[in-house]
């Protein structure tokens, strides 16, 4: 007899509808052929599945089964369908009826007592079910609250091959788990850390305004201690607040990445993402036998947050270009080619010199111009010129740090960065970009027009400051964002001497 279950399976970031066909045919012997391109792990699901429904109470179907994962022209990886694998086979040897799990989608990896175990890409495998318009989606206890994000589909919690029978039998009642995910969204978007946290700062806190307000890259230099990575995990705080849309897709990959559990299973604040110097290539771009995303997919939407910059690999942070420039990496391998999203906003920290302390006043540099310059050269000139800004974190005072007054919170930051950014999204409205830091030089000659006295600034930043000629489009970018931030149609003088400011490693005050 043949039998047919639904269940899905992961590709990319999306999920796609796969059809379960078990045909069992009586024999002496069991012979067990599972087709459809599986992977080591859906291969050995015939034993899990054997195994968990010969504890679970139900007889072993001696004779000689098939079971194809259809489309067959795809590859098949992990655990997920042992449940739609068993209760085919269930249906196959006429031990259930073959017609009432039509309206599921089944996913679950079985134990071999019969337990269903977790799994990951649920919501993504959710949303598949919706899209098809399933009735409801059979998960495991564990998957079952990151499931119910999606709305339009009933979601029921199992823990066992048993219970997912008496369930599909009608024997028991199973409750649809229900969220408001409204309710929940807004309670997941609040943050625990604010801008008036951090003591003093405040020109660095500028700087990051102004990164946040036009989507500039940035990169803080200063000696250890001085506040570089409370000031990055404060970004997230003052960038526009996530809508559904963007927490449905940063969570689909935080799903994929198996990061969700029962508490923390909606991503409704922006991602910061702080992987060590020591990650490897794979580990931040994504990669794999089966691709899998890596730390710039997960701080998609987010922030991108690279501690000890130059401690980096050479070959990891060259990486970082071309999502950098795309929002997307594509990662190819033998059974195919995935591109994840990466639309993240780089920060980068580092020290001014190997020792750390060549612009600290109170601690000598024991470090010499050759080794400083060494040092800086570790991040590639490719890599810096998608930074558009570099901002000096100098040592705090001591009646800095005594202050009770640490300035403005997030909340006041956030809405002077959202007024800007519709700025922008109305000034780009029709050149499919949203802020001034994706801007092309066609753009930046168009929109980045400055009067004479500034003409005169920059030309002083050239020739006797030292300003790389790379340099020159990026201080255009900067000043309009700050023009942004001030509500002005045209760029000043005064726009283009803050966003001179903000080009530390283009001075060549270093060595």
């Amino acid at each position: 007899m043949l039998a047919q279950v639904f269940s899905g399976a992961i590709y990319g970031i999306d999920a796609y509808p796969i059809e379960v066909e078990v045909d069992f045919s009586a024999a002496r012997d069991i012979n067990v052929v599972i087709v459809g391109l599986p992977d080591a792990a859906v291969k050995e699901s015939k034993d899990r599945v054997f195994s968990a429904t010969k504890n679970s109470g139900y007889p072993l179907p001696h004779g000689h089964i098939v079971i194809n994962l259809a489309p067959a022209d795809t590859k098949k990886e992990g655990p997920s369908f042992d449940l739609p694998i068993a209760v085919g086979l269930l249906a196959a040897s006429r031990q259930i009826p073959s017609t009432i799990f039509n309206d599921y989608l089944l996913v679950g990896e079985l134990a071999l007592n019969g337990a269903v175990r977790p799994v990951r890409g649920v919501l993504p495998i959710a949303l598949c079910a919706k899209e098809h318009k399933r009735r409801g989606i059979i998960v495991p206890t564990e998957n079952a609250a990151e499931a119910s994000v999606v709305e339009g589909v009933e979601v029921y919690p199992v823990q066992s091959l048993n219970e997912v029978v008496k369930f599909l039998l009608g024997e028991t009642e199973i409750e649809p788990v229900q969220r408001d995910v409204q309710e929940i969204f807004e309670i997941a978007s609040r943050y625990d850390i604010d801008f008036s946290d951090v003591k003093g700062q405040q020109h660095v806190k500028r700087a990051l305004e102004v990164g946040v307000a036009g989507g500039h890259n940035m990169l803080m230099i200063g000696p250890p201690g001085m506040g570089k990575s409370l000031l990055a995990k404060c970004i997230p705080t003052v960038i526009p607040r996530m809508g559904m849309e963007e927490a449905l897709e940063t969570t689909k990959i935080h799903s994929i990445a198996g990061l969700l559990d029962d508490k923390n299973y909606l991503i409704a604040r922006r991602p910061f993402r702080n992987p060590h110097h020591t990650v490897s290539y794979a580990g931040l771009v994504g990669g794999g036998t089966f691709p899998a995303p890596g730390e710039i997919s997960l701080a998609n939407n987010g922030v991108l947050f690279l501690d000890e910059l130059p401690e980096y690999r050479r070959d990891v942070l060259e990486a970082l270009r071309q999502p950098m420039e795309e929002g997307k990496i594509t990662i190819s391998r033998a059974v195919g080619a995935l591109t994840f999203p990466s639309e993240f906003m780089l920060v980068g920290a580092m020290n001014p010199c190997p020792c750390g302390f060549f612009t600290d006043p109170k601690r000598e540099c024991r470090c010499t111009p050759r080794q400083i310059q060494k040092y800086i050269s570790k991040i590639s000139g490719p890599l810096l010129d998608r930074v558009d800004i570099h901002v000096d974190v100098p040592p705090l005072g001591y009646n800095e740090l005594i202050s009770p007054n640490s300035g403005e919170s997030s909340a006041a930051i956030r809405e002077r960065v959202e007024e800007s950014r519709e700025i922008q999204r109305q000034r780009f409205d029709s050149a499919g970009i949203f802020c001034n830091a994706n801007m092309n030089t066609r753009q930046v000659k168009k929109y980045c027009k400055i009067d004479e006295e500034a003409h005169r600034i920059l030309k002083m930043a050239v020739t006797e400051l030292g300003i790389s000629a790379r340099a020159f489009d990026r201080i255009l970018k900067v000043s309009r964002t700050i023009a942004d931030l001030d509500h002005s149609d045209d760029i000043r003088a005064h726009h283009v001497s803050e966003a001179i400011q903000y080009r530390t490693l283009d001075r060549n005050l270093w060595f």
